[in-house]
C-alpha cells in the first residue's frame, strides 16, 4: 500500500509540474525535388537523376517555460525516415550567466546559408563553420559560450583503413563569442580536442583545433555572411567534405607506414543576397574547403549555389535553387543540380 501511495504522489507530482510549465509546440514539413547530374572527375560521365524526398530535417518539438530561470526544448527529426532526437536540454538562468545540459548546437554552429540542396545543405561541410548537435554541458555569459563535449575519436578518413584503437581521457570543448554591433556583428569560434590513437605499437596523440572568424551584415533587406577557418584535424571539431559530394568524411588525420600525418585544413563561406519584398527574397553562397596531410596529399572543393525564397502564405514557402558541387581531384566527383524544397511550418 506504501509503494502505491508513493507511486500516486510521484505521478501527481508529474502531471502538476506539466500544468505548471508553458509548452509551446511547432512542427515543420520539408521535402526536396531535385534533379542531379553526377559526374566523376576524369571518368565517366553521369546521368540526370530525379529524386523526391521527405528532407532529415522535417521536425517536430517543443519549447517549455517552467519558470523565468528554468527553462527546455525538445525536437524530433525524420532522418532515415525514422524519427531521432535534434534537440533535448534543459537551461538553468542563475543570475549571472546560464548553465545548459542536454543536446543542443554547440558554440560552433553558424547556421548563415541558406541552400536548400542536400536536406538543408546550409554549406555546412563545404566552408561554414558547424559542429552540429551534441550532448554538451554548456556555460552562457551574455555573448560568450563555452561548451564541454564528448570527443570525435575519428582517424583516417570515417577509420577507413585503421584498425587500431582509441583512448580520450578529456572532453573537447568549443567556444564562442558574439559582438553585436547593430547592422554588424561578428562571432569569435574556437575548438581543441585530444586523444590517443594507437596501431600496432605505435602510439599518438591526436590533438585537433580550430580557430575562426564569421561577420554579418544586414541593412534596408541587403544581407551578406561570411566566415573563415583555420584548423589542424578540423575534421573532429566541425564537418568537412573536399570530395565534391556531401559525405562528412575529411579533415582528420591520417596513419600511413606507421607514421601520424596531421590534416592542415582551410575553409570559407560568403553569402549574399536581397529581400526585395515580403514575397522574395534572393540568395546566392560560395563555399571553399582544403585539407593537406603534413604536405604530402593536398584536397580541395568549391560549393555555389543561387536560390529565391518565395512565401505563399505565412509559414508556407518554395525554394528554387541551382548549384554546383566541384570536387578538384581525381576521382571526386561534381554535382551539378536543380529543383526545388517545399516547406510549411506548424
Amino acid at each position: 500500500m506504501k509503494k502505491v501511495i508513493v507511486v500516486l504522489a510521484a505521478l501527481a507530482l508529474m502531471v502538476g509540474s506539466a500544468y505548471a510549465a508553458e509548452w509551446n509546440f511547432y512542427g515543420s514539413a520539408r521535402l526536396g525535388t531535385f534533379w542531379s547530374d553526377t559526374d566523376e572527375i576524369s571518368g565517366p560521365d553521369g546521368n540526370t537523376q530525379y529524386s523526391e524526398y521527405l528532407q532529415v530535417n522535417s521536425r517536430i518539438g517543443a519549447k517549455v517555460k517552467v519558470s523565468d530561470e528554468l527553462t527546455g526544448r525538445f525536437e524530433y527529426g525524420a532522418s532515415g525516415g525514422n524519427a531521432n532526437i535534434r534537440l533535448l536540454y534543459g537551461e538553468w538562468d542563475f543570475g549571472t550567466g546560464k548553465l545548459l545540459v542536454g543536446q543542443n548546437y554547440t558554440p560552433l554552429c553558424w547556421l548563415w546559408s541558406n541552400q536548400v540542396f542536400g536536406h538543408d545543405g546550409d554549406l555546412l561541410p563545404h566552408g561554414a563553420v558547424y559542429s552540429h548537435r551534441e550532448a554538451q554541458l554548456r556555460l552562457t555569459f551574455g555573448g560568450f559560450k563555452i561548451a564541454f563535449i564528448n570527443p570525435d575519436d575519428t582517424v583516417n578518413n570515417n577509420k577507413a583503413g585503421f584498425n587500431g584503437t582509441t583512448e580520450a581521457t578529456i572532453p573537447a570543448i568549443e567556444v564562442g563569442y558574439t559582438l553585436d554591433l547593430d547592422m554588424v556583428s561578428l562571432d569569435f569560434g574556437a575548438g581543441y580536442s585530444t586523444f590517443e590513437a594507437t596501431l600496432g605499437g605505435d602510439e599518438e596523440d591526436v590533438d585537433s583545433y580550430l580557430l575562426a572568424l564569421g561577420a554579418q551584415f544586414d541593412m534596408a533587406g541587403f544581407f551578406m555572411k561570411g566566415d573563415v577557418y583555420y584548423g589542424q584535424n578540423a575534421g573532429n571539431l566541425i564537418w568537412i567534405s573536399v570530395d565534391g559530394d556531401y559525405a562528412i568524411d575529411d579533415g582528420f588525420a591520417e596513419f600511413s607506414g606507421g607514421k601520424l600525418l596531421d590534416n592542415e585544413c582551410i575553409g570559407f563561406m560568403l553569402v549574399a543576397g536581397y529581400k526585395i519584398n515580403d514575397t522574395f527574397t534572393v540568395e546566392a553562397g560560395y563555399g571553399y574547403n582544403q585539407t593537406e596531410l603534413d604536405d604530402n596529399d593536398e584536397d580541395e572543393s568549391a560549393t555555389y549555389y543561387i536560390n529565391t525564397t518565395i512565401n505563399l502564405a505565412p509559414g508556407v514557402f518554395v525554394v528554387p535553387e541551382v548549384g554546383v558541387l566541384d570536387g578538384k581531384e581525381d576521382g571526386d566527383t561534381e554535382i551539378f543540380y536543380y529543383g526545388m524544397k517545399w516547406q510549411i511550418n506548424f
